[in-house]
C-alpha cells in the first residue's frame, strides 16, 4: 500500500501542469490525507444521493463517474485515473447527483472536508490549483457531451483514447506510445453510449486502419496524427498537455 507521502505524487504531477507547486503546498496536501484504502472492483466510492464528509483521491486503478437511467441503464460520464480527485466537488456540492465506482481494483486516499476547509483558508494558491482541476473535470464532461452528440462511434472512441493517453502521460503511466486500459468492451460501450456489438465494430475499425494496436489491456497508438484527425481532438480543455505530433517522441 502506498504511503501518504507517495500518495499525493500523481496529484502533484497533475497540478504542476497548471502552475508551479511548492514543496510546502505538497506537504499540505500530504497532511490533508487521513487514510489510504483499497477498493474492490465494482465497489462504489461515492453513492448518488449521499453527502460525504470527505473527498476521494484516486491513487491507482481506474474509476468511473456514472448515472443510472429509469430503465436501469448505466451511463459512464467520465473515466478517472491515478491522480484524480474523483469527487473534490463534494466539498461544496451535496447531496451527490451521481455515483463513482471502481472499474478495476483501486487504491484511494481519503481527504476529510475539514482538511480541505483549512487549505482554502490558509493556502489560496493551492486552492486555485485544486479549483482548476475541478474546472478541467467540467471541460471533460463538456467534450464527452459533444462527442456523444456529434461524433460517429469510431470518432468517439478515438477521442477517448487521445484524452486518456495525454492524461495518463501527465502522471507517468504511459510507455512511449503505449498505455494500459484494463476495461472491457462492455465498459467502453457504457462510456460511448453504444451497444457492445457496435463498440467492438469501432475498435476493429481503428485496428484495421492501423491507427492503434489493442492487445488485451495494452493499447499502442500507431499513428497519433491520424488518431487526432479522426477524433477532431483538441486538448485545450485539459489545460496542461500540449498536442503532440507524430515526429515528437512520446517517451
Amino acid at each position: 500500500m502506498a504511503s501518504i507521502q507517495s500518495a499525493v505524487q500523481p496529484l502533484a504531477a497533475k497540478l504542476r501542469q497548471f502552475d508551479a507547486l511548492s514543496q510546502e503546498e505538497e506537504q499540505v496536501l500530504e497532511a490533508a490525507v487521513s487514510s489510504i484504502r483499497e477498493i474492490d472492483v465494482n465497489q462504489d466510492m461515492v453513492v448518488e444521493g449521499e453527502s460525504p464528509e470527505h473527498s476521494t483521491l484516486l491513487l491507482g486503478g481506474f474509476a468511473a463517474r456514472y448515472n443510472v437511467t429509469a430503465e436501469g441503464r448505466r451511463q459512464i460520464t467520465a473515466v478517472h485515473i491515478s491522480g484524480d480527485f474523483v469527487d473534490l466537488h463534494s466539498f461544496l456540492m451535496r447531496p451527490m447527483d451521481h455515483s463513482i465506482t471502481a472499474l478495476t481494483p483501486c487504491q484511494i486516499a481519503v481527504v476529510p472536508h475539514s482538511g480541505l476547509t483549512r487549505i482554502t483558508e490558509t493556502h489560496p494558491h493551492l486552492t486555485r490549483l485544486l479549483w482548476l482541476s475541478t474546472l478541467v473535470d467540467g471541460g471533460i464532461h463538456r467534450k464527452w457531451a459533444v462527442a456523444l452528440g456529434s461524433l460517429q462511434g469510431h470518432q468517439q472512441l478515438a477521442h477517448l483514447l487521445c484524452e486518456l493517453y495525454l492524461r495518463l502521460k501527465q502522471v507517468g503511466l504511459t510507455d512511449g506510445w503505449s498505455f494500459q486500459l484494463p476495461l472491457t468492451q462492455t465498459l467502453l460501450s457504457e462510456c460511448l453510449a453504444l451497444s457492445t456489438v457496435h463498440t467492438n465494430r469501432v475498435v476493429q475499425m481503428l485496428r484495421k486502419d492501423d491507427v492503434i494496436r489493442w492487445e488485451r489491456d495494452q493499447i499502442t497508438i500507431v499513428d497519433w496524427d491520424r488518431l487526432v484527425d479522426i477524433a477532431e481532438f483538441d486538448p485545450t480543455y485539459l489545460r496542461g498537455p500540449k498536442l503532440l505530433t507524430a515526429d515528437q517522441s512520446a517517451a
